[in-house]
C-alpha cells in the first residue's frame, strides 16, 4: 500500500508539495498553526503568487467539486501523526534578528509537536534549510520524544525550488537527495518519488551532513557567480568594456555556461542572502570559518550594486539630489513569475531613492500588495505606463517579460526626460535609443 505523506507548514515550499504529492497520487494532510492559512488553502486558494500552483491545489483539495480529494488540511498534531507513515517538515528558516545565523526555532517547535504524538513507525523527513549538524540533534530529539522509539525515524530531504517554477521543480526535480540513517528510510523515499526517479531524475543518497550542504552549497555557489558577473561589471565601468559581451564570450565555455551570468542589481529574496550569512555562521561555529570567507566579499558585492544604482539615476539626474524628481521604477519583486518582495533589489533601491528625496512610483505585476506592505510611502501605479508619466529617470529593476514587450515609443511620449536605467540588463538597448531614449545600464558603454 502506497505510503500516506503528511506535510508539517504550508507555506511557499509545504504548499508547493503537498499539491505536488497529492498529483503524484498520495493521499496527504497538510499542517499549519495559522488558521487563516488552513482556511484559504481548504478554498483551493495560495497565500502567495506561484504559476500552476493554485490549479494544481484545486485539482486535489477535498471539498472542491471535481478534485480528487486526496489533498486535506489539519491543525491537529495528533491527527497527522496518526495520518502518516512520511511527515514532510516544511517550515521556515529565518536569518535571526542582528546576527548571520539561521533561526531554527520554527523547525524545532514542529519536530517537538510532532515527535511526541509519534506512536507508530513512521520517517520524519526534514526539507527546510538548516545548519549542517541539526539533523543529527533532531533524530535524537525525535528518540527522545516518540512513544515509538527507534522506529520513528528521520532522512534529510533538501528543498531546490525556484520561485517561479515550484511546481515544475517538485514534480520534476533536477535531483532528489536523500540523507537517510537506514536502508528502509531510502526505500521509503524511492517509494515516495518513484515516478521522478522512473521519468530519470538522479537519486542521490547521502549521509545527513552532506544533504543539509547542498542546498547552502549550491545556493553559495549561484551568489558566487552573480556577484562575479557584478565585479565584472564594475571594472568594465571603469575600463570602458561591455559586461553583456564578456557575459556572452565567457558563457560559451562549457566549464562556466551561460546561466548566472547576466550583470545588474544583484540577488535578493527569501533564501540566497539568508542562506549564504547561515553557512558563514555555521562554518564559524565549526571551527572552518576561513573556508567560507570569500562568501563574506560575495554578500558585500551584491549589497553595493543597490547603491550603484541610486548612485547611477542621481547621475542621470544632472548629479545633485533627488528633490522634486519623479523617479519610476519598473518591478518591485526580487524576481519575476513571483509576487515576494522579500530582500528584494528593486524595493530596496525605490526605498532609498524615496529617502533622498525622490517622488517614486511603483509598478510590479504581481508584487503591488506586499510591496504596498512593506514601503507604503512609495507611489504605486496601476500600469507601467501610468508609472512613467511624468519621470525624470526610468529604473528597469525586475525583468518580467512584461517590461521587455513594453513599447518604448508609447513609454517616451509620457515621460518628462526618456532616460531609462536598466538595472537587469534584459532590456534591448538599440530598440530604446531608437525610440528617442538615454539608455544605460550597469558596466555597458553610454552609447
Amino acid at each position: 500500500m502506497a505510503p500516506k505523506i503528511t506535510v508539517i507548514g504550508t507555506g511557499y515550499l509545504g504548499a508547493t508539495h503537498a499539491a505536488a504529492m497529492a498529483e503524484l497520487g498520495f493521499e496527504v494532510l497538510g499542517l499549519d498553526v495559522v488558521p487563516e492559512k488552513i482556511e484559504m488553502l481548504q478554498r483551493g486558494e495560495v497565500p502567495m503568487y506561484e504559476p500552476g500552483l493554485e490549479e494544481l491545489l484545486r485539482k486535489h483539495v477535498a471539498g472542491i467539486e471535481g478534485a480528487s480529494g486526496r489533498l486535506r488540511f489539519t491543525m491537529d498534531w495528533a491527527e497527522v501523526a496518526e495520518f502518516g507513515d512520511v511527515h514532510f517538515v516544511c517550515v521556515n528558516t529565518p536569518q535571526k534578528h542582528g546576527e548571520y545565523a539561521c533561526d531554527m526555532s520554527y523547525v524545532d517547535s514542529a519536530v517537538e509537536s510532532l515527535a511526541k504524538h509519534l506512536a507508530k513507525p513512521c520517517l520524519v523527513v526534514g526539507k527546510s534549510t538548516v545548519p549542517v549538524g541539526s539533523a543529527a540533534r533532531l533524530a535524537a530529539r525525535i528518540l527522545e520524544l516518540a512513544p515509538a522509539g527507534a522506529a520513528a525515524e528521520l532522512a534529510w530531504n533538501p528543498e531546490f525550488l525556484r520561485e517561479g517554477l515550484a511546481v515544475q521543480d517538485t514534480l520534476h526535480p533536477d535531483r532528489i537527495v536523500v540523507g537517510v540513517g537506514s536502508e528502509h528510510a531510502e526505500k521509503l523515499l524511492r517509494e515516495v518519488y518513484a515516478t521522478p526517479i522512473a521519468e530519470g531524475s538522479p537519486f542521490v543518497v547521502t549521509d545527513f551532513p552532506t544533504a543539509e550542504l547542498v542546498k547552502t552549497s549550491a545556493n553559495s555557489f549561484l551568489a558566487t557567480k552573480i556577484s562575479f558577473i557584478n565585479a565584472m561589471a564594475e571594472v568594465c565601468e571603469a575600463a570602458g568594456g561591455d559586461v553583456v559581451k564578456l557575459a556572452e564570450a565567457l558563457g560559451h565555455d562549457d566549464r562556466i555556461g551561460k546561466k548566472f551570468l547576466r550583470a545588474g542589481i544583484g540577488f535578493g529574496g527569501g533564501c540566497l542572502p539568508k542562506d549564504i550569512r547561515a553557512f558563514m555562521a555555521r562554518a564559524g561555529e565549526l571551527g572552518a570559518d576561513q573556508a567560507l570567507t570569500f562568501l563574506r566579499e560575495i554578500d558585500s558585492i551584491n549589497m553595493r550594486r543597490r547603491g550603484q544604482m541610486v548612485e547611477m539615476a542621481r547621475e542621470a539626474l544632472g548629479g545633485g539630489s533627488f528633490l522634486g524628481k519623479r523617479v519610476a521604477v519598473l518591478g518591485a519583486t526580487f524576481k519575476p513569475d513571483s509576487d515576494d518582495v522579500r530582500d528584494s533589489p528593486a524595493l530596496n533601491v525605490a526605498g532609498q531613492i524615496h529617502l533622498q528625496g525622490g517622488q517614486v512610483t511603483v509598478y510590479d505585476p504581481k508584487g503591488m500588495a506586499n510591496a504596498r506592505r512593506l514601503f507604503p510611502t512609495l507611489g504605486y501605479a496601476e500600469t507601467a505606463l501610468d508609472a512613467v508619466r511624468g519621470a525624470d529617470v526610468v529604473l528597469h529593476l525586475t525583468e518580467w517579460r512584461e517590461f521587455r514587450e513594453l513599447d518604448p515609443a508609447e513609454l517616451a511620449s509620457v515621460t518628462t526626460t526618456p532616460t531609462i536605467l536598466d538595472g537587469r540588463n534584459a532590456l534591448d538597448p538599440s530598440a530604446w535609443r531608437a525610440a528617442g531614449w538615454t539608455y544605460r545600464a550597469m558596466g555597458r558603454p553610454a552609447a
